[in-house]
């Protein structure tokens, strides 16, 4: 039998064999309000800018937030964007070389948002990069797997992150231990424009045990972007706590140059626990 609990601004589905987490963007003005009721109740899962700390400003001058929430006329519902500004923004005043604006689940967070060894957890969501989305050579995340305590906390398990070449490209990246590898990539032009569709599914395990997959669609044509499935890889950190999923937008100034004030569309979270 599943119960339903109803959350101020989101709901939360359990049964004995699964647990599923919906954030939906819904018109609110509240939408930090939305985004903490269920990823962290009480606490602060948001990473954006728009603060004050000591002598450095986060942009706090911006008129409004970092993430709203707009109507999407394709989607036929509200979708999340998230905001970023090359020249005003940085990384919670802790450094400067780079600039953040996450959502994420923590340690605050409900336990059925962590991925705990010996789980598969089902994540989904869907987003979409405006027509001149621009990048750098150096990182412009839009997603991470990352893990929690440890001595291998600071490298992220996964990585969705979009890089400046011939052509520019989506990278899928992994990392062991403290090591980074690109798993696959796509040319960046099929996402400017166009929502896609994310499935990533992983049994947190040592490998042999461990098992990763994601799958990215194109929602308007059903068209495969990216498929990618292992059971080859190590799907933890050494002495992890816990794995939490981070989305947003994540990019170095190293080359800021090649980068302008940026805005990234996300809908439909779904963090799903299967037993």
């Amino acid at each position: 039998m599943i119960k339903v609990i109803k959350l101020l601004f989101g709901f939360l589905i359990c049964s004995q064999l699964s647990a599923q987490v919906v954030l939906k963007a819904n018109g609110s003005d509240n939408t930090y309000e939305l985004i903490t009721s269920v990823l962290a109740p009480g606490y602060k899962p948001i990473e954006a800018p728009g603060s004050t700390k000591k002598n450095c400003d986060n942009h706090s001058s911006f008129k409004g937030t970092h993430i709203t929430e707009i109507f999407d006329t394709e989607l036929n519902t509200h979708a999340f964007k998230f905001l970023i500004h090359v020249n005003e923004d940085n990384d919670r005043c802790k450094k400067f070389d780079r600039q953040r604006n996450e959502i994420k689940s923590y340690d605050k967070s409900p336990e059925n948002l962590k991925g705990t060894k010996g789980e598969t957890v089902v994540y989904q969501w869907k987003f979409k990069l405006d027509k001149g989305f621009q990048v750098s050579k150096k990182f412009t995340h839009i997603h991470q797997l990352k893990a929690v305590g440890g001595s291998e906390k600071n490298m992220p398990l996964i990585t969705l992150t979009a890089r400046k070449g011939n052509p520019d490209k989506l990278e899928l990246r992994y990392s062991s231990a403290l090591d980074q590898n690109t798993l696959n990539s796509v040319p960046l032009d099929v996402f400017r424009g166009n929502w896609v569709e994310v499935t990533e599914t992983v049994t947190y395990e040592e490998k042999g045990n461990a098992k990763f997959s994601m799958l990215i669609i194109d929602r308007k044509t059903g068209i495969e972007i990216l498929n990618y499935s292992s059971s080859q890889l190590r799907m933890w950190k050494t002495n992890a706590n816990f794995v939490r999923p981070k989305w947003g937008i994540y990019r170095s100034l190293k080359h800021a140059s090649d980068l302008r004030d940026e805005e990234v569309l996300f809908a439909d979270f779904s963090i799903k626990e299967i037993k």
